[in-house]
């Protein structure tokens, strides 16, 4: 494509959002690097000083352990901008729906505005304006979790968005997709706001293609990257400041000692917002990042939605007409299910555990998995939370 600057002519009909849209995809231009471009100068100006090779400053006023060149950087930037027709970049994001809000510009939200970190540009498919003017609380989790975590995820969401509280998260494998899963499921509930590490056309992880769109269209996903945006490493630790902004309320639901919650945790605490973690068995790995939140004091303890509610000030939503309660399990039925425990189990560890003979052990765990309080992986017996 041919290079187009404001001084060959862009300037007509280029709106200055597509500026800061073109900007946003240079290799190597980060959120730093874009808010303190555009923080000093226009969006056509800032690109043309891009395009001119005169952007070294940017890389320059990073603090000294930085190794990067700002001349190398400020060359690969304009190479890049002389090939890029920042019209033809702009139309495609209007075409695909994409929304365009700058920071300090119409229509961009005022909790990012607020914020010291908010993106420069802000991307968006779905409704910005419905799903920014409700209370938020952010769920986030490990990728690997357990179905332990993932049913609690899936719960908290679903009646969260039943009490009219919009759940955000990272729409990643584990904990976070569990999450907006179930902020779909109740009909007419809140929308559900997805913060994604890539452009709004790449889906990652790409199974959760129908799970985008499903979250488009009934809330919103939003990006700090324009169209084409690959889901490098360094974009998802970016993101997380986004999710812990939006949230008054953070939930980190399952977590690994080395998790990469703690980013979203640091950006939550750095903004004063409450968090709460769910606690899990001692001896689940998954848990050892959670238990320890809570054991440090850095988040409360969250027994069900009614301790979210209460941190955000609301009153928990009644329950669902014709709702029913598990079936209360028998007295030998409790004792099988307290030898499950919450870490998956065989059957034959379930009988050694009790003492007792694998036959009668095996009819009470089919017993309780029919009444919803287990479920069967394999080999491997689960209880549901």
């Amino acid at each position: 494509m041919s290079g187009v600057t404001p001084g060959e002519g862009a300037g007509a009909g280029v709106p200055a959002e597509a500026y800061g849209v073109a900007l946003s995809g240079l290799p190597g231009m980060g959120p730093i690097r874009l808010r303190r471009l555009l923080d000093a100068l226009p969006p056509s100006a800032a690109w043309a000083e891009v395009v001119e090779g005169r952007a070294a400053w940017v890389v320059e006023l990073e603090p000294e352990r930085s190794t990067t060149d700002p001349a190398a950087v400020a060359r690969r930037w304009s190479q890049e901008a002389r090939l890029t027709d920042v019209g033809s970049l702009w139309a495609a994001h209007v075409d695909a729906g994409v929304r365009i809000a700058m920071r300090g510009g119409a229509g961009y939200p005022t909790v990012l505005a607020e914020d010291a970190e908010g993106p420069a540009v802000l991307f968006s498919l779905g409704d910005l304006d419905r799903a920014v003017e409700l209370p938020a609380v952010g769920i986030i989790g490990s990728r690997r979790c357990t179905y332990y975590g993932r049913e609690v995820a899936r719960e908290l969401g679903r009646e969260l968005a039943a009490a009219g509280v919009a759940v955000v998260s990272g729409l990643a494998a584990g904990i976070d997709g569990a999450a907006h899963v179930g902020a779909l499921e109740p009909e007419g509930g809140a929308p559900p706001v997805g913060v994604v590490g890539s452009g709004l056309d790449v889906v990652y992880p790409r199974r959760h293609a129908e799970l985008w769109r499903r979250v488009a269209q009934r809330g919103v996903l939003l990006a700090e990257a324009p169209l084409g945006a690959r889901p490098e490493a360094w974009r998802f630790p970016a993101r997380n400041r986004i999710i812990a902004t939006l949230a008054r309320v953070l939930v980190v639901v399952e977590a690994h000692a080395q998790s990469g919650s703690t980013h979203t945790v640091n950006a939550a605490d750095t903004r004063g917002r409450t968090i709460l973690a769910v606690p899990g068995p001692v001896r689940s790995a998954a848990s050892a990042g959670t238990n320890a939140l809570i054991a440090e004091g850095a988040a409360g303890l969250l027994r069900d939605v009614r301790d979210v509610l209460a941190a955000l000030g609301l009153q928990p939503a009644p329950p669902k007409r014709g709702s029913t309660a598990r079936p209360r399990p028998s007295r030998d039925e409790r004792a099988v299910l307290d030898a499950v425990g919450w870490q998956p189990a065989s059957i034959d560890q379930v009988a050694l555990r009790l003492g007792a003979p694998v036959g009668p052990v095996s009819l009470h765990l089919e017993s309780l998995a029919r009444d919803g309080w287990l479920r069967r992986e394999g080999a491997w017996w689960e209880r549901v939370p």
